[in-house]
Formats: C-alpha cells, sequence, structure tokens
C-alpha cells in the first residue's frame, strides 16, 4: 500500500475547503495511507523584491525536504509536466514498481516552490496551464490523487 505525505506550505483558511480536503482524504484511506504536512509560510513584506521572495522560498524548501525524508518526491509547479488522470495513475503506479512506495508531493506557497525542491523532484507535475486559487490546489489534488487511485483499483469512480 502507497505511504503519500502531501506537504504543503501554508494552512487552509476556509471551512469548505477543509471539509472538502477531509472527504477526500477519508475517501483515499481505502487505497493507501495519507498524511498532510502543514508547514508555516515565510512571512514576506508587502511588494517582496526578487531576493526576498527566493530567499523565502530557499527557507521553506528546506523544510520541505526535511519532512519528505527519503520518500519519492513529485513537485507541483506550473512548468510540470501536465498528465490526464490515467496517465497520472500509472506514474503512481511506476513509483511502485521502482520500489518507491513512499511518496511526498509538495504544494507550495503562493510564490511556489524553490529551485531546490525542484531539482530534487522526481517528477514535476503540473495540474493545468488556467490559474487556480493556491488554496484551491489542494482539493483538486486530493481529488486526482483519489481518482487515479480508483483507476488502479478499478473502481468505478473514475469516468
Amino acid at each position: 500500500m502507497f505511504n503519500i505525505n502531501l506537504i504543503t506550505v501554508g494552512k487552509l483558511k476556509e471551512s469548505y475547503l477543509r471539509e472538502a480536503c477531509a472527504e477526500y482524504t477519508k475517501r483515499l484511506g481505502a487505497y493507501c495511507h495519507i498524511k498532510i504536512t502543514e508547514l508555516p509560510e515565510c512571512r514576506l513584506p508587502d511588494n517582496p523584491s526578487e531576493k526576498v521572495i527566493k530567499s523565502a522560498l530557499d527557507t521553506e524548501a528546506d523544510a520541505i525536504l526535511s519532512a519528505a525524508g527519503s520518500d519519492a518526491v513529485i513537485a507541483m509547479c506550473i512548468e510540470g509536466k501536465m498528465m490526464s488522470s490515467e496517465d497520472f495513475s500509472e506514474r503512481l503506479q511506476k513509483f511502485a514498481v521502482e520500489g518507491k512506495s513512499s511518496i511526498s508531493i509538495v504544494i507550495g506557497s503562493s510564490y511556489g516552490l524553490s529551485d531546490k525542491v525542484k531539482k530534487a523532484a522526481a517528477l514535476r507535475l503540473s495540474m493545468s496551464p488556467m490559474t487556480f486559487p493556491h488554496q484551491l490546489a489542494r482539493v483538486m489534488l486530493l481529488e486526482q490523487l483519489y481518482r487515479a487511485m480508483s483507476i488502479l483499483g478499478n473502481g468505478k469512480y473514475h469516468k
């Protein structure tokens, strides 16, 4: 059974998003061990410079990589690869075949992820070329994880 650690920078503020995440986390329990690790977001001033942003992302990266440990890392980033739900499920299956049963999937802060995390990632993944609210990414990712696991388990959820 997979061990999935969803590492996020920042907390969910809206109760309806927390409820959606709780529902998908519960559903995923039938397919994998899922853990959500929320890391603090570095506080930035209004209108931070690129240097200040880079420094904050590097600080967050250290915490992210520490939380991931020896897991295979999937970095959610805009320049990542876009995949269909079926392709995503096949990639998760490939991790298992490669002997990587523990995976950390990382959602960075609203400023993204440090190059340190992207370079450490076994996969860089993008949800879409569209822009979504940062906090919605967690719900969308959990839903896609559930869909991928359902595909792998020959479940009826994926249509």
